[in-house]
């Protein structure tokens, strides 16, 4: 989700120029771009002058100049549009995890069960790749139909999906589904930007990510509800009306007044083709070697270390190609992340990706293979963490309305984060109910306070005309954050578990789960299949032990987050 801002906006709220000195600095000081927040901004909505703004200009190029209500107004349209977004976000984060606890059902269904992980991967693959170009879309067309078309290739590849014959097509659908998905993502994000002066955003940005929070976390529960109860083709039917409601909606209220005089192979010509493809292929490249590493091949296979070398390279080249004469229109600009708060909050973004999706990844592996409850009562154990999430990400958007500075906010968020990856390593095979649950509260409360305040901390110091491409780029670097995020604490969680195997006595249940296949058996049934309590209590305990490693290695890297430290 991210955002280009209006010109009436921008003559309220002046941005601060780039620059290196330490006055920009996100960790350290009262800074400019904190002053900028506070000095600028009206308090509340009420006080801006403007009773509309013009939004999605774009860089000089020439846009379409999207008339969107004001903050002062909060007109309906201004919540129609607020509404459509949500909801839009709200099916993305769902269709993102529900695959989870259906996917069994539909490749008993439909066969290919080698090809299931890229019914789940391929979503995130394109759905990732595709963003920064639909940035640099949303600089040139502005932001009306690059919304609405996102939002039907959803929607298409909902249908696609529910009406798949083979698993092909369901792959299919997948993809293109991740192509719109990432279209929305980003754009929800630079529309909240240009309805609303920096200072205000935190507050709807806030609202929209806990309500992914909460798509994403109900996703797994709404799966198994759904193929227990009825088809699961209706895992993806059930998007399509309210996808279509969604399009409705944008249609009538999302409105544009193009100002913009070049013809359509013109505006063609300003998208960044070549950057583009460079950077699709490599993410491509690296998110395929992620995706077989672990699971279908060891790391140290050439299936794995080939995909990864060539993808790095190709990122490579394509920064490379971004900062040359000949790249005329950048999809990411490098002053992006040469100025050094924007930098910096860019870095602290990746890593606040990095700890937070570990534990919607490891807290469900402790309920299943320690505590011995079902998946779907996995998902119920686990919403301690969402529920928290939610108010804790609104209470953040809101104190930034309020204060006008981020850095505090960050600093708490981030230190109760290292306080709650602390509390995660206490827990045992016997915890109390109240242990695991109070023990999610704390990094749940700081991964909701930390996420809102990232992308205005971006945006603080760059102008206006950035506000797209940031948040593109933004985007693109949480979700990818994301990846990295469940690979990484994966990887560490399998070797760990190997180095303990000795401590299991029973040499076939070993064999079982060694080599990687430990996280893929950490369920109820396969502990059920472990009759002898001391082989059991073995298998618990090395389980409890190799959490316990990823969740310190979390702690660390939020540590290391903080900007305080």
């Amino acid at each position: 989700m991210t955002s280009n801002a209006a010109a009436t906006v921008a003559a309220t709220v002046p941005t601060v120029p780039v620059d290196n000195d330490d006055t920009t600095a996100l960790a350290g000081g009262h800074t400019r771009a904190d002053a900028e927040l506070e000095q600028t901004a009206p308090t509340n909505a009420g006080e801006s002058p403007s009773k509309e703004a013009a939004v999605g200009e774009g860089d000089k190029g020439g846009v379409g100049k999207e008339i969107q209500p004001a903050a002062s107004s909060k007109s309906v349209r201004f919540f129609a549009i607020i509404v459509a977004l949500a909801l839009s976000g709200l099916l993305t984060s769902l269709e993102a995890t529900i695959t989870s606890t259906a996917l069994p059902t539909i490749t008993a269904d439909l066969g290919g069960a080698d090809l299931y992980i890229w019914v789940v991967n391929g979503f995130y693959l394109t759905q990732t790749a595709f963003q920064p170009l639909f940035g640099q879309v949303a600089n040139i067309y502005g932001r009306r139909w690059p919304m609405i078309t996102s939002t039907a290739t959803f929607t298409l590849g909902s249908g696609l999906c529910g009406g798949a014959r083979n698993i092909n097509m369901l792959i299919a659908g997948r993809l293109i589904q991740g192509i719109g998905a990432g279209g929305i993502n980003v754009l929800i994000e630079i529309i909240i930007c240009d309805l609303l002066p920096l200072r205000e955003r935190g507050r709807y940005l806030g609202i929209m990510f806990g309500l992914i929070a909460l798509g994403t976390s109900l996703g797994p529960l709404f799966g198994g509800l759904i193929v227990q109860h009825t088809s699961w083709r209706w895992v993806f039917y059930l998007n399509v009306p309210i996808g279509g409601a969604a399009l409705v909606t944008l249609f009538a209220f999302l409105r544009v007044k193009s100002d913009d005089t070049s013809n359509y192979m013109m505006q063609l010509k300003r998208i960044d083709w070549l950057g583009n493809v460079i950077f699709v292929l490599s993410m491509v490249s690296i998110l395929i070697a992620l995706s077989w590493s672990g699971s279908q091949y060891p790391w140290s296979s050439f299936r794995v270390i080939v995909p990864l070398v060539m993808g790095f390279a190709g990122f490579g080249l394509f920064v490379f190609y971004e900062a040359s004469k000949y790249c005329v229109n950048p999809t990411m600009p490098l002053h992006l992340f040469s100025n050094r708060t924007s930098g910096t909050a860019f870095g602290l973004t990746f890593l606040h990706s990095l700890s937070a999706i570990s534990v919607m990844y490891f807290l469900p592996v402790y309920f299943q293979a320690v505590l011995g409850v079902t998946p779907s009562r996995a998902g119920v154990e686990l919403l301690p963490t969402i529920l928290f999430m939610i108010p804790a990400a609104i209470t953040a958007g809101g104190l930034l309305s309020k204060l006008g500075r981020y850095r505090p906010i960050q600093h708490v968020g981030f230190a109760l984060m290292v306080i709650g990856f602390g509390l995660l390593t206490l827990l045992k095979a016997q915890a109390t109910t109240a242990q695991w649950v109070g023990y999610q509260l704390a990094s749940a409360a700081g991964t909701g306070l930390a996420l809102p305040v990232l992308l205005p901390a971006v945006q603080a110091s760059l102008t206006e005309e950035d506000t797209a491409l940031s948040t593109s780029t933004w985007a693109f670097i949480r979700s990818f954050g994301l990846i990295w995020g469940a690979t990484i604490p994966t990887a560490a969680f399998n070797n760990r578990f190997n180095t303990l195997l000795y401590r299991i006595t029973n040499p076939v249940i070993a064999e079982e789960l060694a080599d990687g296949k430990a996280y893929e058996r950490a369920t109820k049934s396969f502990m059920d299949t472990i009759t002898d309590p001391v082989t059991h209590a073995q298998v618990v305990s090395v389980y409890v032990d190799s959490i316990k490693t990823v969740c310190m290695e979390e702690k660390a890297k939020s540590t290391k987050t903080d900007p305080a430290t």
